[in-house]
């Protein structure tokens, strides 16, 4: 049995720490007559290594090529085993002594192996599947979970002092810090908060920046969420949205829910009729039974913002839900001036600089262009490698914020120049002359944007605007136009923007304002209709004496630019002059253009109405680039 297999052996002295290849018969020989002391099995090489138990006296054995040989007790013995394993050596009478070790898997754990194998597999395949209902349904109960973003009162709080030009706003939302600090006070008069508090106002204007002021102030934590994160593909998501952050909220009371752009899903509910959405009208009943259902939410307000307020649901805005609207308009002269400073902390401004100028000079900027306004000022800065902001760079920031980044790039011929030039310095001109109209602050040919040129009013604060304002800015717009037409005898599609705000301006005079004497003291609009298609409150006869309105104002606002230009003809090419060498007119160079003397003789005057006539206007010499030649 033994014979079969192969031994390799080597020839050696009698040297103690030597290893000696004996066959595996001689192996199980010395191991009967416990002449091992340590054994060590080596499966993957098919090898034992064993240590003699061995006398004074050497041992002589024959080796693996049958040569006799002396070992001592420190001599080391190899035996080769093939694929022999320790229950197979004691098959053939190897007796194992008390120290060994073996890296082999004996047979009998291999046929536990196979045997459990499919076991083990089958209860591997019974786990990823219970897991993975597990995570399914950890994934759906997450999918309706609130989206609402909890800022807690322990990060760095914003208060009242960091929002500036609603000082209105602030007074009215005073009340609620105060009941969110000291709700007993109000308890204990029988008093009760509004909950809900409707934020309105033109984007901009700071409405998500004085809800989290209000949270801050108050030091209570402020959920915040958008209308559009409540309304979800799958029916029913939104509804549960509503309701875990209510919970969420209750469990932090007394807080703050803040909901932006509320009009996402407060929209007026269709009643049935086409053009509903059944998963929005569900969220949205689910808010309105938050707010004032049967389980009072105490200690939670509810603040939401919207640019437009006409199209919530009635439900919505009824006493015991939002019970309060706090406006945000857009801010006035010292309103700017306040936020401008606001915005000017933290930044190196030159002591010459006046904001008050500034803000005199961005009638209509939101809070948000004024925040834009003073950071492109500071990158202008940066850009030119100056240490601080100057009045260079406020006025170039205004202009990149109503008209874009400075097109330095484009080549403009000197036909297209002097075109633009004569259609800014007559929007100046008539705008000059007319009484009604705001002041002239800075006139440019300087291509921006998709403007070639562009007019600038200092516009002032009015909150009541007259017929005769309204048909001396309509003169104004329309005044670009007529210079080209006196200038060139032709028209060009510069004035495009100009009419379409002027046509719109003078329906609105018609249709809202009724300050037609033909049309009378009425509206005239148009509804909607559930088919998404419009239906107008008056009749096409009606329609048609709008129209004619419409034209005859703008007729007239037109005939007033040409009556004026036609008196000024030289000052007229006097300001077009001067664009064309400066490109850009204002302060000291501006009222120079306006109060200068010129030749208005009649030789001049003579000279531009033959040039009116021919279409040849005679301007002063440029150069390629359409710079004045000096």
């Amino acid at each position: 049995m033994v014979a079969g297999v192969v031994l390799t052996a080597w020839a050696c002295m009698p040297v103690p720490g030597r290893q000696v290849e004996i066959t595996l018969g001689q192996a199980v020989a010395l191991s009967k007559s416990h002449a091992i002391s340590k054994l060590e099995v080596d499966a993957e090489s098919g090898t034992m290594m064993m240590t003699a138990v061995v006398g004074d006296t050497p041992l002589k054995i024959p080796d693996a090529r049958g040569q006799l040989v002396e070992i001592t007790k420190d001599t080391e013995l190899r035996a080769n085993i093939a694929s022999l394993s320790v229950a197979d050596l004691q098959q053939l009478g190897f007796v194992l002594p008390e120290n060994y070790s073996t890296n082999a898997i004996s047979s009998g754990l291999v046929g536990m192996l196979l045997t459990f194998l499919p076991l083990l597999f089958l209860l591997m395949i019974l786990l990823f599947v219970f897991g993975s209902r597990g995570g399914a349904q950890d994934k759906a109960l997450g999918f309706v979970r609130s989206r609402a973003r909890l800022v807690s009162p322990d990060r760095p709080r914003l208060t009242f002092a960091d929002v500036a030009g609603s000082e209105e706003a602030k007074q009215d939302l005073l009340e609620v810090v105060e009941f969110l600090k000291n709700r007993w006070k109000f308890q204990a008069i029988g008093a009760t908060i509004p909950k809900g508090i409707l934020l309105v106002g033109p984007p901009g204007t700071g409405k998500t920046l004085l809800a989290r002021a209000v949270a801050g102030e108050a030091g209570v934590p402020f959920f915040s969420v958008s209308g559009s994160e409540f309304v979800e593909l799958f029916v029913g998501v939104g509804a549960a949205r509503v309701r875990d952050m209510f919970a969420q909220a209750k469990r932090n009371a007394p807080c703050i829910i803040f909901i932006d752009e509320i009009d996402a899903v407060g929209r007026s509910r269709s009643g049935g009729m086409p053009g509903g959405h059944e998963e929005r009208e569900q969220t949205l009943n689910q808010i309105l039974v938050e707010m004032d259902g049967f389980d009072p939410n105490v200690g939670v307000v509810v603040l939401a913002a919207t640019n437009r307020p006409d199209v919530l649901d009635p439900a919505l805005l009824r006493p015991g839900r939002f019970d309060r609207r706090v406006a945000l308009d857009l801010p006035d002269t010292g309103g700017r001036l306040a936020i401008l400073q606001l915005h000017g902390k933290g930044k190196v401004i030159d002591k010459d600089i006046d904001l008050a100028v500034i803000a005199k000079e961005t009638h209509g900027f939101s809070g948000a262009d004024l925040s834009n306004l003073m950071n492109e000022a500071a990158i202008l800065t940066v850009r030119r490698d100056k240490k601080a902001i100057g009045m260079k760079e406020l006025e170039e920031a205004i202009d990149r914020v109503i008209a874009g980044p400075e097109r330095k790039s484009l080549r403009v011929n000197p036909k297209d120049k002097e075109t633009t030039a004569y259609h800014e310095a007559g929007h100046a001109l008539v705008a000059r002359m007319l009484p009604n109209v705001d002041p002239v602050h800075k006139i440019s040919i300087v291509a921006r944007g998709s403007m070639g040129g562009y007019t600038r009013l200092l516009t002032e604060d009015r909150y009541f605007l007259t017929a005769s304002k309204f048909r001396g800015t309509l003169a104004t717009l329309l005044a670009g136009h007529a210079s080209e037409e006196m200038a060139f005898n032709e028209v060009s599609t510069g004035p495009h923007s100009d009419i379409k705000q002027a046509t719109a301006l003078a329906r609105k005079m018609i249709t809202e304002f009724g300050m037609s004497k033909k049309l009378g003291l009425r509206t005239y609009g148009a509804e909607p209709v559930p088919v998404g298609m419009e239906r107008k409150d008056y009749s096409d006869y009606t329609a048609r004496m709008i129209d004619d309105e419409v034209k005859e104002i703008l007729e007239e606002a037109h005939e007033t630019a040409r009556k004026i230009l036609r008196e000024n003809r030289a000052r007229l090419a006097h300001i077009a002059n001067r664009l064309l060498a400066q490109e850009t007119l204002e302060g000291p160079g501006l009222e120079a253009a306006f109060d200068e003397p010129i030749d208005e003789s009649p030789a001049a005057a003579a000279a531009f109405s033959e040039r009116e006539v021919s279409g040849k206007p005679l301007t002063v010499p440029t150069n390629r680039d359409g710079h004045r030649e000096e």
